[in-house]
């Protein structure tokens, strides 16, 4: 049926069905579109006006086919008209009472042939579908905000959902040129589930004033290479609406880790919508508008640390110590601006012979040092017992995401952990560089000022932070990916669905999956694995999927095989 419906009906011309509306308008069906009042109805003929006319002006629709496009749509307020459509979806609030009452109503008015759909992003589609007499014929179909340029259905099946009508609506967002993933009915369904438990984490950590709001969205801009930051993100999607979401969420997985960050509740009282308020984690120059003003919140660095109160000391010489990837990509990095050595971890059990071998010799002249060897917190502590050995003024960093700096710090003589900081260097993405340098308790303000004079040679965005597993980039992105794996797991999405909906739903680069593929499940699992240690929270708990990947030695797509099967090679 799905390449028959011709007429298709929507209830709300809010922001969301009124992108929804233009989509079936323009692939040529005839809309019919409800509100319950003539002002509302205005509102969302506002609403389309604005959508088409910025669209006509970028040239993407002439104004021909603007006008017969808004032709294509009846706007009314009488539930009734929509009783001739192959389709109806509604997109009102997250309110479970409201969308029931509309299903009830539309259960009654349509012909008993018609699909009612729901463009909910987080209720149970199956408690919609209970207010009506037709549940084989109720279904989620959830467009992303802007639906006219966002690619994404999802389309959400109840147990009773009828297999045709599933077909059906699959087919008619075909027609609209959309890319469908088909899903149960489960809380936030996927791409929702997995962005919003980021976007709360996000909040979590920028409340306990662990990040800036800026170092925050820089962060995930620069080292994660997503499209905006999550601070930034909240604000565009609503405050109010992400907190509704989380709360649905929450009260439905039961995940703590989806309850709302008190901060966002605070803000939502407080009336700091995001960029529809005018005001959000961001000022705006009005209601509405993204165009963001300065304010108190652009601090650039976390209000943790502390400013560089001594001269940097001036770094000539870099010693990379490590084998692998990461070690060979921190190599390239600071042979663009220093002159680097590179030591195997197991070079450094010469040290103390007697004529110490060249390499070591060498060592001995670094300016910084970078341990990217075994990531074992027993490996490291042994390297940086070694590292005693070097010049007094030598920065000793380490480049691991998941044990201490303070611990490495901590293996050296007496005064030395001073010296002993963070450093990780992200590959440049679109937008630039970012340089995470992570300060242990007794790390000196001289030691992290010689670090962020490292970064700014190397032309990266720096951002200071405390000592805590996985910093600000990995310890947002790694449970994300970490809640993807446990969706494939279970077999609720695969791995293409999952990363589909990420790339497609959220504008995300790489799809989770993808993104596990390309650092190595060792080291994603190695990640998870540390902050559940430190946090105790069951939901960081590392997939078993995961666990057993990298036990069967499936490291992923550069070693092989990874989460998807893959010839080796």
């Amino acid at each position: 049926m799905g390449g028959t419906i011709d007429r298709v009906g929507v209830v709300g011309l809010g922001q969301m069905g009124a992108g929804i509306a233009e989509v079936f308008a323009r692939s040529g069906l005839a809309v019919v579109g409800i509100e319950p009042t003539e002002d509302a109805l205005d509102r969302g003929r506002g609403h389309l006006q604005r959508s088409t006319d910025r669209a006509v002006q970028r040239n993407r629709l002439s104004a021909e086919d603007q006008q017969a496009m808004l032709d294509r749509i009846t706007f009314t307020t009488s539930m009734a008209d929509a009783k001739d459509c192959g389709l109806v979806i509604e997109a009102v609030p997250e309110i479970l009472d409201l969308k029931r009452a509309i299903f009830g109503e539309l259960d009654r008015v349509c012909d008993q042939a018609t699909i009612l759909a729901t463009n909910t992003s987080s209720l149970s589609v199956t408690q919609i579908a209970v207010a009506t007499g037709r549940q084989s014929r109720v279904v989620g179909m959830h467009f992303f905000n802007p639906a006219p340029v966002m690619k994404l259905v999802e389309v959400v099946r109840t147990v009773v959902t009828d297999p045709d009508v599933v077909s059906d609506v699959v087919a008619l967002a075909g027609r609209l040129g959309k890319t469908t993933v088909s899903i149960t009915d489960r809380a936030g369904f996927v791409a929702n589930a997995l962005l919003f438990g980021y976007l709360n984490r996000a909040v979590t950590l920028h409340e306990s004033g662990y990040v800036s709001r800026d170092d925050l969205d820089a962060a995930m801009d620069l080292g994660a290479g997503y499209p905006m930051g999550a601070l930034a993100l909240l604000d565009l999607i609503g405050l109010d609406t992400s907190y509704e979401i989380l709360e649905t969420l929450y009260a439905r997985s039961r995940d703590r880790l989806h309850a709302p960050a008190p901060m966002l509740g605070h803000m939502v009282t407080a009336g700091l919508l995001g960029r529809k308020s005018g005001r959000g984690f961001y000022s705006y120059e009005a209601p509405g508008s993204g165009v963001v003003v300065a304010d108190q919140g652009a601090s650039s660095t976390s209000s943790r640390t502390t400013p560089d109160l001594e001269a940097a000391h001036d770094v000539r010489r870099v010693a990379v110590v490590g084998s692998g990837r990461r070690a060979d990509a921190l190599v390239a990095t600071f042979a663009a601006a220093y002159d680097v050595r590179r030591l195997s971890e197991h070079d450094l059990d010469q040290w103390g012979r007697d004529p110490l071998p060249a390499a070591l010799a060498e060592l001995q002249s670094c300016d910084l040092v970078v341990d990217v060897g075994d990531d074992t917190l027993i490996a490291a502590q042994g390297r940086f017992g070694t590292f005693d050995g070097l010049a007094p003024h030598a920065v000793l960093a380490t480049a691991s995401r998941t044990h201490p700096v303070t611990e490495c710090g901590a293996a050296t003589s007496t005064g030395r952990p001073a010296s002993v900081v963070g450093l990780h260097v992200h590959p440049a993405v679109r937008r630039g560089r970012l340089v995470e340098i992570v300060r242990g308790v007794d790390t000196s303000d001289a030691t992290v000022a010689t670090a962020r004079g490292v970064a700014r040679r190397l032309s990266a965005h720096v951002l200071v932070c405390g000592d805590r597993a996985g910093q600000v980039v990995h310890a947002l992105l790694v449970p994300l990916l970490n809640d993807a794996v446990r969706m494939v797991e279970e077999g609720y999405a695969s791995a293409d669905d999952v990363d589909a909906a990420m790339r497609l739903g959220c504008g995300f680069p790489r799809g989770p999956i993808e993104m596990i593929d390309e650092l190595g499940l060792d080291a994603v699992l190695g990640v998870q694995r540390a902050l559940h240690r430190e946090r105790g929270e069951p939901g960081l708990a590392p997939a078993l999927m995961l666990e057993r990947l990298v036990t069967a030695g499936r490291l992923g797509g550069r070693w092989g095989r990874g989460i998807r099967e893959r010839p080796a090679g």
